[in-house]
């Protein structure tokens, strides 16, 4: 049996999530790839290679929510203080909805991601989605009623 297209196989992947939740990854995953011309989507994770540990942002969904993670936010300055999270490398923003992603105090957490990696991105090929794996089990996509 052929395996699904990317396509198929990223519209399969947000199918699962309610209509709300899917409509705003999609979006997110589109303004994303603007931002990044050359690299890998790393479903959905965005890297000048296609090694998970290349990633240098990410974009997940949650049954309730959509969140925005900076893989190396620890590193990045936030004077607006928009960056979640207490761990030792990892910093994430909620995302009320795409067009947040558009945010000047968003878009320069971003640029400040990216220019770390500039010259990886820049020798990268043009952006393509990789899917590295999908886990047979895996949690509900939903909230629960």
């Amino acid at each position: 049996m052929k395996p699904p297209s990317t396509a198929a196989a990223i519209a399969g992947f947000i199918g699962k999530y309610a209509p709300a939740i899917g409509a705003q990854l999609k979006a997110a995953r589109a303004r994303l790839r603007k931002m990044f011309p050359r690299g890998c989507a790393l479903v959905f994770g965005f890297a000048p290679g296609e090694r998970a540990s290349e990633a240098i942002l990410s974009v997940a969904a949650y049954p309730r929510w959509v969140t925005l993670f900076f893989l190396e936010g620890v590193k990045l300055e936030d004077p607006r203080k928009l960056l979640q999270g207490g761990g030792s490398t990892v910093r994430s923003i909620r995302l009320e909805n795409p067009k947040q992603l558009d945010d000047p105090a968003v878009r320069e957490l971003i640029d400040q991601a990216i220019d770390r990696h500039r010259e990886a991105f820049r020798a990268a090929g043009p952006l393509r989605t990789v899917i590295k794996s999908v886990s047979a089990k895996q949690r509900a996509r939903r909230p629960s009623a």
